[in-house]
């Protein structure tokens, strides 16, 4: 049978995998055809100076590439080296500001002279373009803002090309139109490839987001900004326009007169490196120290408040700067707090600035905790322990949890609080996994007793905080539920848990984000444990009577719903495989009915590149689904700025799993809503409850 040709233009990067003939990591190709098999056909764009001409690739797997549109692959093409292709890759919110880049947005690229800032000016085609399968890269002309240039009256240098992976920080120009007009001509610079100018800069998603990161240019103070100003002090955070209209910002390190001068100056501290800048010392004098070439000194005149941080005016603008909301002010309450009901989730949480605050490496924690306490009773009843009866680092935690319920935002500050408050200094930077975190929360923070107790081989049971999976791939579908890899574990491990646990965290077979065994993962809204308990009643799965006996060998069977554990009564067992004796009630009849025992699905945590975000189930409608990243956008750079944590409703997600389980496995991941893919290619832990069995606080112990 011939492969199935592909009628869409589609471009992938191949992320992983071992070489195989034509195709290798980092190339970029376009998709032909698909085999039976699933494995893609495709043409592939080598690089170098004949980057633009294609040549046959051969196959290559679906989940060995991620899918990129015609201009990604073009930008990503330019860039010789593909390791730096995928390096860029897995910064995706600095590679999305990068496609949207438009005309006089200021980025800072790596040069010979060191990272420089400067002004996008044009989009450059570089390469012929011969064919109609040919793809002409795409490169960014940038002209230096240089501190030397700007008090100079010489003739600014040309333009010098740069590729997206040049581009290490980017920060939109907001009064720019997005359509641009450029003159007919070619680029003269010391490349000698054929570049030409295009007649506009694509915007690719241009939604007026507030883009991730945010850079600064080299300032000489404008003589005529604005005199007026809201008043200053030292530590306040402030930004200065310079005479060619370019706004740089920093902190407020001093105030005073310097020799030589008559009116007070401002000693600022950059957010990035600018050629002409000291590290605190003026006229020979140091009056601050902070790193080289970011002590600015300007008329305290032409400082102003930082505006990214005022209330925007002009809500109905829609082409005006997107402003973080106000946050109002809290007082700290250890009075309970009940999760918030499913009526307010929307209204209270959904937007910027909201849920809890990344910093420092805190995406794990603050993607598990917002999981744990935002609607979900797991945790209940510990947090209505009395106030006096707990330890300080656990009144913290209360506290986090009571201003999250009540106000929809923790700030950075109180969860750095927490942090330190955890008997470990590798937790107040490093990076962390939620598991070694979620065992730290519930055993040294809340003195709760595992909460699972897991019987293996007939031995006396062991306790645990979360569940890994383990199993051989083989033993799968190509993309299976939750409550297949459960199953499948649980018989290959010969393991079952010793009673029905309140809370069940289960981590996917996955090593954070190096490793993963499948490329997608559906959720399994219910899980159904009554096949996985030591010591109860099951039925048998042909005839329904007492089951007696279970077959691992039959797990795999397609004749026997595929996955599912098999189990078989005295009579039936005959037609198992190897059949293993079940541990039965012996009180229980034969053809007494077993009961089941399941639990509900109520978050999910993802990772991608290192960065831990969540999803939650805040309610009982199917689409009552939120989506949180405590590190969705950011302010400044990482030492001075913060970041902007986001919570969006994700309806979508609540259609894809009102699906049959057929209709979920048919489904291609990679033409699902953008959440959704990322959610069935990036999940790390489900979280389970059973809503009529919190978490008890009877098991604390005051360590």
């Amino acid at each position: 049978m011939e492969p199935s040709p592909v009628l869409k233009e589609k471009f992938f990067i191949v992320i992983r995998g071992k070489s195989r003939k034509g195709f290798s990591r980092g190339c970029i190709g376009r998709e032909e055809a698909e085999t039976h098999g699933g494995e893609l056909m495709g043409l592939l764009y080598c690089g170098g100076s004949n980057a633009g001409s294609p040549k046959k690739g051969g196959v290559v797997r679906r989940e060995d590439t991620y899918p990129l549109t015609r201009y990604q692959a073009q930008l990503l093409l330019f860039v010789s080296s593909v390791s730096k292709r995928l390096e860029l890759l897995c910064n995706p919110q600095l590679f999305s500001a990068i496609c949207e880049l438009t005309v006089d947005d200021l980025v800072v690229v790596k040069s010979k002279k060191g990272h420089k800032p400067g002004l996008v000016k044009n989009l450059m085609r570089v390469g012929k373009k011969e064919s109609k399968d040919d793809l002409q890269m795409l490169a960014f002309e940038v002209e230096f803002v240089d501190s030397d240039q700007t008090l100079s009256s010489k003739k600014p240098a040309p333009p010098t090309l740069f590729s997206a992976a040049d581009i290490i920080q980017v920060v939109p120009s907001y009064s720019v139109p997005l359509g641009l007009n450029w003159g007919d001509g070619q680029y003269h610079g010391t490349n000698k490839r054929t570049v030409a100018r295009i007649n506009s800069m694509p915007n690719i998603g241009a939604n007026g987001r507030v883009k991730a990161t945010h850079t600064q240019q080299s300032v000489i103070p404008s003589q005529s900004h604005s005199t007026s100003r809201a008043p200053l002090e030292v530590g306040s955070l402030v930004e200065v326009v310079s005479n060619t209209g370019v706004t740089v910002y920093g902190v407020l390190r001093w105030l005073g007169i310097p020799g030589g001068k008559t009116a007070e100056w401002a000693g600022i501290e950059l957010d990035y490196d600018v050629n002409g800048c000291s590290d605190g010392i003026y006229g020979g004098q140091r009056l601050f120290t902070c790193k080289k070439s970011r002590a600015l000194f300007v008329p305290v005149t032409k400082c102003s408040p930082d505006s990214r941080f005022a209330c925007s005016s002009t809500a109905s603008d829609t082409t005006s700067q997107i402003q973080i909301p106000t946050v109002p002010p809290y007082v700290d309450s250890e009075e309970y707090v009940a999760p918030i009901p499913e009526s307010e989730v929307t209204s209270l949480l959904v937007g910027r600035m909201k849920g809890i605050q990344g910093h420092i490496n805190s995406c794990y924690l603050d993607a598990t905790l917002f999981s744990l306490v935002s609607s979900s009773v797991t945790l209940d009843n510990i947090c209505q322990t009395p106030a006096d009866s707990v330890q300080a680092v656990t009144s913290t935690l209360r506290k986090i949890v009571n201003r999250l319920r009540r106000q929809g935002f923790v700030p950075a500050a109180s969860v750095m609080n927490f942090r330190n408050q955890l008997g470990c200094d590798t937790f107040r930077t490093e990076e962390k996994d939620p598991e070694e975190f979620i065992t730290v929360l519930f055993q040294k923070v809340l003195g709760i007793e595992p909460l699972l107790k897991l019987r293996s081989r007939g031995e006396s049971y062991q306790g645990a905080y979360t569940f890994q999976i383990f199993l051989e791939k083989e033993q799968m579908a190509h993309i299976p539920t939750v409550q297949q890899l459960m199953d499948a574990s649980c018989l290959s491990c010969d393991v079952k848990f010793e009673e029905m646990p309140s809370c069940l965290i289960v981590q996917m077979p996955r090593f954070g984000n190096k490793y993963k065994m499948f490329s997608h993962i559906i959720p399994s809204m219910e899980l159904d444990l009554t096949d996985l308990l030591h010591n109860s009643p099951r039925q048998c799965f042909i005839c329904g009577q007492l089951a007696a006996h279970e077959c691992l060998q039959c797990l795999p069977d397609h004749k026997l719903h595929q996955g599912r554990i098999k189990q078989y009564c005295g009579t039936c067992n005959t037609q198992g495989h190897s059949p293993k004796p079940l541990s039965v009630p012996a009180e229980v009849a034969t053809a007494s009915p077993a009961p089941g025992h399941t639990m509900q699905l109520f978050a999910v945590l993802c990772i991608h590149t290192s960065h831990y975000v969540s999803f939650v189930k805040f309610g009982s409608d199917p689409h009552s689904w939120l989506f949180f990243d405590s590190m969705a956008d950011r302010c400044g750079d990482d030492q001075r700025g913060f970041s902007i944590p986001e919570i969006r409703a994700c309806p979508e997600l609540g259609n894809f799993l009102s699906q049959s389980e057929e209709e979920q496995a048919r489904t291609d991941p990679s033409y699902a809503p953008a959440l959704v893919r990322r959610l069935l290619c990036d999940s790390y832990m489900f979280l389970y409850q059973n809503p009529t069995m919190p978490v008890s606080n009877s098991n604390y112990q005051d360590p």
